[in-house]
C-alpha cells in the first residue's frame, strides 16, 4: 500500500552524487566559501540585503533575539510571542528572561488575532513581537505593521513554514526588522539540518555575523571591524581572539551549503507543488475549515483543518498509510515548558487548534490524485469542527 508521509526529503538521488563527488575532492567542509554563496543566492532570491545561514531554524530564532538585544534597539525585555507558534519561537525569549505576553491567533489565517494584538501593543507596551506564518499563509501583516508602527515595537517574522509564499508581491520574510528561515527536512527546501536568518539592517547583520561565530570579528564587514577595533583599542593581532559579543557557535557548514545552493533552483517548482495541493484540498473539502489569507499564492507547508473526532480520524488515517498530526503546537500556553513556569494560558481561538486542529499532508512528490485519495478516506471519518461564532 502507498505510503502518504507529512513530509518527504527534497534531496535527489542526483545531488546525493552531487555532493559524494564534491566531498572526494576534499573540499573545506566547515563554513567557507560555498556559505557565502548560498548565503548570497539566498538573500537574492528572498529579495533582502543580507542572509546569514545557520545550524538550524530554532538558532535563526536564537540568533535574530541575541542581536537585537545587543543592537539596544530594544526599549524595555517585554515582547508579544504568536500563541500559535513553536518552541524555539518562544524560547529564546525565555531563556534571556523576557516579560511575554501570548497572542491569540486569527481564526482565518492562525496568525496573531488583530484585536487581540493592539489590545497587548496598547496596555503592555512591549519592544518587539514576533509572529509565525503558519503553514504557509500570511498573516495579516499590512496591519500589524501598522499597529507596529504606531506602538513603537518591532516586528520579528518567523517564516519557517512559509517559503515561498507571496503577498503583496513580496515574499514572507520580507515584513520583519529580521525573518527566519528552516531548512530541516521536509521543509520546503532542505539543507538536511540548517535555517537563515535574513534583514536589511547593516548594523543588526554585523552583530549577527559576531555572534554566529563566537562573538568575535572575523565574518564582519569591514567597516564594522574596524568600528569595532577602534572604539576598543584592540590591534589586528589581538583582534584574531578578541570577542565583543556574548556569542554562540551557531554556524552550518560548506557540506550543507553546497545543499542548499542546489536545493535553492527548486524553490519556484516545489512552491508552486505546494500552492496547488492546498487548492486540491480545498476544493475537496468544502465542509471543513481551513486557512484563509489575502494571498493568491501559498507555499503551502501542509493542509490545517478542525475535528471533532481528531484520535479517530489519526488512527482510521494510519490504517491507509496517511499520516496526519496536531496542528503545529495548538497554543503553545498550554504545553509543560510554560506551565511549569507560568499559569495554563487561556487563548480562545488557540485553544480551539489546539483541541481539535490536525494537518494533513502536503510535500513535493504528492500528486492531485493522491490529494483526492486522501480527502476520500479523511471524509469517510472525520467530523468538522469550526471556530465559534462571536
Amino acid at each position: 500500500m502507498k505510503k502518504f508521509p507529512l513530509v518527504q526529503d527534497t534531496i535527489s538521488k542526483k545531488e546525493i552524487i552531487a555532493l559524494s563527488n564534491w566531498l572526494l575532492k576534499g573540499e573545506r567542509l566547515t563554513k567557507g566559501d560555498l556559505t557565502l554563496k548560498f548565503e548570497k543566492k539566498f538573500s537574492e532570491y528572498i529579495n533582502r540585503k543580507y542572509a546569514l545561514f545557520v545550524n538550524s531554524g530554532s538558532s535563526a530564532n536564537l540568533l535574530m533575539l541575541s542581536a537585537l538585544m545587543e543592537s539596544k534597539k530594544l526599549k524595555n525585555n517585554k515582547a508579544i510571542v504568536a500563541g500559535v507558534s513553536w518552541s524555539t519561537t518562544l524560547s529564546p525569549f525565555l531563556h534571556n528572561k523576557f516579560d511575554i505576553k501570548l497572542c491569540d491567533c486569527s481564526n482565518n489565517d492562525l496568525g496573531v488575532d488583530i484585536t487581540h494584538f493592539e489590545i497587548l501593543c496598547k496596555k503592555f507596551k512591549p519592544s518587539v513581537a514576533i509572529i509565525v506564518n503558519v503553514l504557509g499563509h500570511p498573516n495579516n501583516v499590512r496591519e500589524i505593521k501598522r499597529l507596529c508602527k504606531k506602538y513603537n515595537v518591532i516586528l520579528l517574522e518567523d517564516s519557517c513554514e512559509a517559503l515561498g509564499t507571496v503577498l503583496d508581491e513580496k515574499k514572507l520574510g520580507t515584513f520583519g526588522l529580521a525573518s527566519s528561515f528552516s531548512f530541516y527536512y521536509g521543509h520546503h527546501i532542505s539543507t538536511i539540518e540548517g535555517g537563515m536568518v535574513v534583514t536589511d539592517n547593516f548594523e543588526l547583520y554585523n552583530i549577527m555575523l559576531s555572534i554566529r561565530s563566537h562573538g568575535w570579528s572575523r565574518d564582519l564587514s569591514k567597516s564594522y571591524k574596524i568600528k569595532l577595533l577602534k572604539k576598543y583599542k584592540v590591534d589586528v593581532f589581538k583582534n584574531l581572539y578578541t570577542f565583543y559579543y556574548p556569542g554562540y557557535n551557531l554556524r552550518s557548514t560548506d557540506l550543507n551549503a553546497f545543499l542548499g545552493i542546489n536545493q535553492i533552483k527548486k524553490i519556484d517548482k516545489i512552491s508552486k507543488i505546494r500552492n496547488n495541493n492546498f487548492y486540491y484540498y480545498k476544493k475537496n473539502l468544502t465542509d471543513f475549515w481551513c486557512q484563509e489569507s489575502s494571498s493568491k499564492f501559498i507555499s503551502s507547508f501542509a493542509f490545517g483543518t478542525l475535528v471533532e473526532n481528531r484520535l479517530e480520524v489519526f488512527k482510521f488515517l494510519k490504517k491507509f498509510n496517511i499520516e496526519t498530526r496536531p496542528l503545529i503546537c495548538g497554543n503553545i500556553g498550554r504545553h509543560p515548558f510554560w506551565t511549569e513556569k507560568y499559569h495554563k494560558q487561556v487563548l480562545k481561538n488557540a485553544d480551539v487548534v489546539h483541541d481539535f486542529g490536525l494537518y494533513l499532508p502536503n510535500n513535493y512528490n504528492l500528486k492531485k490524485k493522491d490529494i483526492l485519495y486522501i480527502c476520500d478516506k479523511f471524509k469517510k471519518v472525520a467530523i468538522p469542527k469550526y471556530f465559534k461564532k462571536i
